[in-house]
């Protein structure tokens, strides 16, 4: 895991924004032969960076230009990673076009914000681009017809550590970025992801989809049902995310999975399961064993524990089903998240609760066998 740096954190930008600033530098020169350096842009919220080239060429009708990536202190799997913008001229009215060069992944599966077969360049990032476009063709009389190819060294291999394979996304990373800044260690960047998933799930017919907190409890799950893997949600910490937008965006069944800590924390009604935002209810587990006529000296040994698992380990070898009573507990609440205005979700929820080694501890079906 990767830990948080002390103090005030450095902010990044992101590769929408690194693109556009590469296509405004590569536009530049195919119309003046001269590479603005470094070169500024403005960001949706009115920010101005600039940003130094890495690289830069200029031939017959084309131009590129390229820029490292600085992702802040944000632990980014893209951080220092070069993003290259490669213009050249289009067909007259044929306006900006955007393709995928290498490093850059192919959308193959519907439910994303764009369409199957095309470039894994998001909207935002796109009208950047064509926002410099714009502005640099006004300012040289031309009609801005062109072909913006955006490329990342070494994307194919980075897009491994990322969820685009299983989003459908080949061949390579998205150019991403809402507000073109990077906020250092942002939740908001892996619940986009997460929000993306159900998208794709919901778009090609999974009627059945796993959200689980780590790869121990997500392989034991798909062991366990087969499930491919558009129906695997890497929901981590972040159940809140994933079940609000469900109550919106909802699938047929839900398996929720996870480790028997974090989902103590989501029965006790904690939505981020991150351990810097919420802590194990030792008074809840002391509860739920009086609840299942534990005797005094394990209610007195949970309040007291240090651990989750030091409190499931005593009531198994009391052969009292607390994993079980947990798994009630946390199911309840994610359907209560679920329900919209007083009505029944339309999501069947189930929760497992897997120990360290992947093997089932503890369970609340929400369908028949």
């Amino acid at each position: 895991m990767t830990r948080k740096p002390e103090g005030a954190l450095r902010r990044g930008w992101t590769t929408g924004a690194c693109a556009t600033a590469a296509t405004k530098a590569a536009y530049t020169a195919l119309l003046t032969g001269r590479f603005p350096d470094p070169v500024s842009i403005t960001l949706p919220k009115g920010e101005q960076p600039a940003f130094a080239l890495a690289r830069e060429a200029l031939g017959d009708g084309w131009a590129s230009a390229a820029i490292v990536k600085d992702a802040g202190d944000d632990p980014d799997v893209t951080h220092l990673a070069t993003v290259q913008a490669t213009l050249r001229r289009g067909a007259a009215g044929s306006g900006v076009a955007f393709t995928a060069g290498p490093g850059v992944g192919t959308v193959t599966k519907p439910g994303l914000p764009l369409p199957v077969g095309e470039p894994a360049i998001n909207p935002v990032p796109r009208r950047m681009m064509q926002g410099v476009i714009a502005e640099i063709a006004a300012a040289h009389g031309d009609p801005g017809d062109v072909e913006i190819e955006i490329s990342v060294d070494g994307g194919e291999a980075l897009a491994q550590k990322t969820w685009n394979p299983r989003l459908g996304i080949l061949g390579g990373l998205s150019i991403l970025g809402t507000t073109g800044v990077v906020v250092p260690f942002s939740c908001a960047a892996w619940i986009h992801s997460i929000h993306r998933g159900i998208d794709v799930a919901r778009a090609t017919g999974i009627d059945h989809a796993a959200a689980c907190t780590g790869s121990t409890s997500e392989a034991a799950v798909q062991k366990l049902y087969g499930l491919p893997e558009g129906a695997l949600l890497d929901m981590g910490d972040f159940a809140g995310g994933l079940l609000k937008y469900l109550r919106r965006h909802p699938l047929p069944r839900l398996t929720l999975a996870g480790g028997f800590g974090k989902l103590c924390k989501l029965a006790a009604g904690a939505l981020d399961l991150h351990s810097g935002r919420s802590q194990v209810d030792f008074d809840l587990l002391a509860l739920i064993l009086v609840e299942l006529g534990a005797p005094e000296a394990l209610v007195a040994e949970a309040r007291g524990a240090n651990t989750a698992k030091q409190v499931l380990d005593a009531a198994t070898a009391a052969g009292l089903p607390l994993a079980d009573a947990v798994a009630a507990r946390a199911r309840h609440v994610a359907l209560s998240l679920l329900a919209e205005k007083g009505e029944a979700s339309e999501t069947a929820v189930e929760v497992l609760v897997f120990d360290r080694t992947g093997n089932l501890a503890g369970k609340a079906a929400g369908w028949p066998a």
